[in-house]
């Protein structure tokens, strides 16, 4: 599958889930003043970004130094990105949303993992080994999707307030829905490089 920066930053978007982290947002944020609220989300935004962005620029360096193929991490991407999709579609009882987080959160769970997970630097890794060349596309497409984050994100409580918990919990569902399509066709694609290869 060939990406350029509009699929890249749909995907990511998709990814990242802005909308399926609000519930996360607003339990990590309870115990936090309203005034200072913003600037957390906007911070722990920053830290996702930084990370992403590192792996973004070194996820081909530390391929080659672990002599991991784009293969292999084409369909373990795809496999992340499946599992994390169907939890989205069927969240577990237990998911991180009920973390009860103490105090002002910084980095874990909102930066990482919410916003900048597993499958997020796969995805990341991915594109830069896939094209190397468009470097400067996936580091925009990395941007917008942080920004849209932070937007929804600051924005979380109105938002579930105005779309109501089953909307949002609906939209996630969707978004699930067409990760597994994307993770699939990653898998499918990755098996057929690999068979062309034998």
């Amino acid at each position: 599958m060939q990406y350029d920066f509009l699929t890249a930053t749909i995907l990511l978007i998709l990814i990242v889930d802005p909308l399926g982290n609000i519930p996360i947002f607003i339990n990590a944020l309870r115990n936090v003043a309203t005034e200072r609220r913003g600037r957390v989300v906007l911070r722990e935004v920053a830290i996702a970004f930084i990370t992403l962005l590192i792996f973004l620029l070194l996820g081909e360096h530390f391929l080659r130094l672990l002599h991991l193929t784009d293969i292999s991490l084409q369909l373990a991407g795809g496999i992340i990105l499946f599992l994390i999709a169907l939890r989205m579609v069927f969240p577990a009882v237990d998911d991180r949303m009920n973390l009860e987080v103490v105090g002002e959160p910084l980095i874990v769970p909102l930066a990482i993992p919410a916003l900048a997970g597993p499958s997020a630097m796969a995805t990341v890794m991915l594109l830069s080994s896939q094209g190397p060349g468009q470097t400067i596309e996936w580091i925009g497409a990395l941007t917008v999707t942080m920004v849209a984050c932070a937007f929804v994100l600051i924005l979380a409580e109105r938002i579930q307030r105005l779309m109501g918990a089953r909307t949002v919990i609906a939209l996630e569902r969707l978004m699930g829905l067409v990760l597994i399509a994307i993770s699939v066709e990653m898998i499918l694609a990755g098996m057929r490089t690999f068979i062309r290869q034998l």
